[in-house]
């Protein structure tokens, strides 16, 4: 059962319990840190962070984390190594393996990280890839405990622009048994390869996936509604793209059509009133900040338990 050792590129790559393990592992570390106790867990050892892309919780999250932790973060952008130089990231994943205890890597192709885990021999971390996010979504999942109790049988929409992070959510929640709505315009779906896959974990774990194209339908029965930035980092704004979107966004109207309880999620950071309203993100069912929060404590997890 131990995950030591293990990369931690993908959430398909893992079964349930060991997906529990972390996040019951997270919990026990956040009780840890409220309570004011000492969880030096990770005493000497050391984190490379990898940062194609620019961060402010992934950097913050991850380098306070391993510093309560005990261990301590090395901060690597292209400018300052000599990836920005031209060396391999094959090379890179070798030299660090002899440095560092993990290696944790924000990227904008998965191959990339994909590399980095090929040829490092310490665990590697994805904090982010253009086509999963996986660190995010254990924080997620995280807080959907938090504020519903469990996970299983409860119903999660993603509405917007299908990207890493409703991939994230395809996988990560499909196997921890949440049954998922993918709400986005009809060129804007899910990628057929990252359906399928999720199609197969959800038919392993007993639960729904289904994408529908109408705002409305998608909420309706949910118990989180989550959103995400209509444009990713790097990506060029698009009108039409903004316009086959509008209707996606999480407003007033939007949610009064899931449950009353309904929780409201966004990964950050947010573009106020494109995707996400203000009455919405500062309102009674916004969640965002306990979302935001809980990137330091699941991550720490994973952290313990590969590292």
């Amino acid at each position: 059962m131990s995950l030591k050792g293990r990369h931690f590129i993908d959430l398909a790559d893992f079964e349930r319990y060991e997906l529990r393990r972390i996040l019951d592992t997270a919990h026990d570390l956040k009780r840890k840190q409220k309570r004011g106790e000492p969880h030096e867990l990770l005493k000497g050892k050391s984190l490379a962070m990898i940062f194609m892309k620019s961060s402010t919780r992934t950097r913050v999250s991850f380098e306070v984390g391993l510093t309560q932790l005990g261990g301590h973060a090395l901060y690597l952008s292209p400018s300052g190594t000599q990836l920005g130089r031209g060396e391999t990231i094959g090379d890179t994943a070798q030299v660090l393996s002899r440095y560092c205890d993990g290696i944790m890597a924000r990227v904008y192709g998965h191959n990339e990280v994909a590399d980095l885990a090929k040829y490092a021999t310490v665990p590697v971390i994805n904090g982010l890839s253009d086509l999963l996010h996986p660190c995010q979504i254990m924080a997620d999942m995280l807080t959907i405990e938090e504020h519903k109790g469990n996970l299983q049988r409860l119903k999660i929409t993603y509405v917007g622009d299908s990207n890493n992070v409703s991939n994230s959510i395809m996988q990560g929640c499909t196997i921890m048994g949440m049954d998922v709505t993918i709400g986005s315009p009809k060129k804007h779906d899910p990628s057929p390869d990252i359906l399928k896959k999720a199609q197969e974990l959800s038919e392993k774990y007993d639960t729904t996936l289904e994408v529908e194209h109408d705002p409305h339908k998608a909420v309706a029965n949910a118990d989180v509604i989550y959103t995400d930035t209509f444009f990713s980092m790097g990506q060029e704004r698009d009108k039409k793209k903004e316009e086959a979107l509008m209707p996606f966004q999480v407003n007033d109207d939007l949610v009064a059509s899931a449950k009353q309880d309904v929780i409201v999620m966004h990964c950050l950071p947010a573009h106020r009133n494109e995707e996400i309203t203000d009455s919405v993100m500062d309102g009674k069912h916004s969640v965002v900040f306990d979302e935001a929060e809980n990137r330091l404590h699941a991550q720490k997890a994973i952290l313990v338990l590969v590292m």
